[in-house]
């Protein structure tokens, strides 16, 4: 039986960092939603469905696997929302017998087809895959959750990195620290994993006291840093002296960290190396946030946070959240972020006061006016910065930035 991983419409409640890549990309905890459900499946096909201009871009990112196609009679469709405990590999046995619909409360979890149902679908993919009418087929009860919006991500994060370095602990790569870093302080070293070419300096307290820290191969830790779990260092990511970097904390590869930090996920290649406060804040890859540069994270009332998404405001449910950053976009030295801020994607924001709390893709400016950000320069730039990592800026990634810059225009224009 082949599994294929899909998007629903859903994916928009994700924006701005589904506008660059599909939902099950996003990393809650150390791996991507998409890895915790393939370590489900190490020996069965599987396939990718995202919706259309992300195709070639897909393909690309994951040379071994369909994207957009089926080969087989039977399906097994997983929301690409879910966040997998493990738990995915029991409902193979029921949908391998008949159709059948996973659902938790009104969520649909995954989906069994075959006959006319997978046939349709296979014979023309949609941008979205909607399973709501089915007629005749019966829906069956899981617990599995699934992320309603890029905010359960933040929540989730601690309990998923808990999960996730449990899991990773069984491979060979990882270690328990030794009495190998001097003048280092491992408080209960048993949860504390350290990969290959980790530098830890003298100074650094690291307290996994409530939950587990891995610290991946090369990254380093500069003198004086305190991190409490649970938290991941990714790989070649480095910590800067005298950083605090509290739970529930994800930072990916190639990112360089200072200030303080909580409750926060860095998608890989982003910088927040200098001074300032982040809490309960998710930041696209490629993002920089200039010195100083602090969001707040809890309203002065102390109510529930809302936030503009989708043209619409939506009452998160949430007493504390962040800064939301798409890829790309950067902040000037000294920007100060409101309660349940969005930036979009490849925006620059700087100057005095707080920016609006909803900042669209390709935003120029700050509290005072906010303009267009020039297509061609934010090209421009994002090559740059991707050549300082060696990185090539792909024909891919340019039709990429073209389409969400269109896609975008309405947001601005209003």
């Amino acid at each position: 039986m082949q599994i294929c991983i899909y998007e629903d419409a859903k994916y928009q409640n994700f924006y701005p960092l589904s506008y660059s890549r599909p939902v099950y990309d996003l990393v809650c905890g150390v791996r991507s939603l998409k890895e915790k459900i393939l370590a489900d499946f190490p020996e069965t096909e599987l396939s990718l469905h995202c919706r259309k201009y992300l195709e070639e871009l897909s393909r690309l990112n994951n040379p071994d696997k369909m994207v957009n196609k089926i080969k087989g009679d039977k399906c097994l469709f997983i929301n690409g929302r879910v966040l997998n405990h493990g738990d995915l590999k029991k409902l193979l046995s029921t949908a391998e017998k008949k159709d059948c619909i996973y659902k938790n409360g009104e969520d649909i979890v995954a989906v069994g087809l075959s006959g006319k149902y997978l046939e349709k679908i296979k014979s023309n993919f949609p941008d979205v895959l909607n399973f709501e009418n089915l007629p005749g087929i019966p829906h069956i009860n899981t617990e599995i959750k699934v992320a309603n919006y890029l905010w359960d991500l933040i929540s989730e994060n601690g309990e998923q990195l808990s999960f996730d370095i449990k899991f990773l602990a069984g491979q060979s790569e990882y270690y328990k620290v030794q009495n190998d870093f001097s003048s280092v302080n491992f408080v209960n070293p048993d949860l504390i994993l350290v990969g290959s070419n980790v530098t830890i300096k003298p100074g650094v307290v690291i307290d996994a006291t409530n939950g587990p820290v891995l610290i991946d191969n090369n990254a380093f830790i500069f003198p004086n840093a305190v991190i409490e779990g649970p938290v991941y260092i990714g790989k070649n990511s480095k910590i800067k002296s005298g950083a605090t970097i509290y739970e529930n904390v994800s930072i990916g590869n190639v990112c360089k960290v200072g200030g303080e930090l909580e409750d926060t996920v860095i998608l890989p290649f982003s910088n927040k190396q200098h001074t300032g406060f982040i809490g309960h804040s998710y930041l696209g890859s490629w993002v920089n946030l200039g010195a100083a540069t602090n969001c707040s994270d809890l309203k002065n009332n102390y109510g529930r946070v809302k936030v503009m998404l989708n043209g619409r405001s939506v009452d998160t449910g949430l007493q504390f959240l962040g800064l939301i950053a798409g890829d790309h976009s950067k902040s000037a030295i000294n920007t100060m972020f409101n309660t349940g801020t969005i930036i979009g994607f490849s925006s620059n924001i700087f100057g005095a006061g707080f920016p609006d709390k909803y900042i669209p893709s390709f935003s120029w400016g700050g509290s005072e006016n906010i303009s267009t950000y020039d297509l061609k320069k934010g090209i421009e730039t994002a090559k740059i910065v991707m050549k300082r990592r060696e990185i090539d800026f792909s024909t891919e990634d340019e039709k990429l930035f073209k389409y969400i810059f269109d896609l975008t225009v309405s947001e601005r224009n209003e």
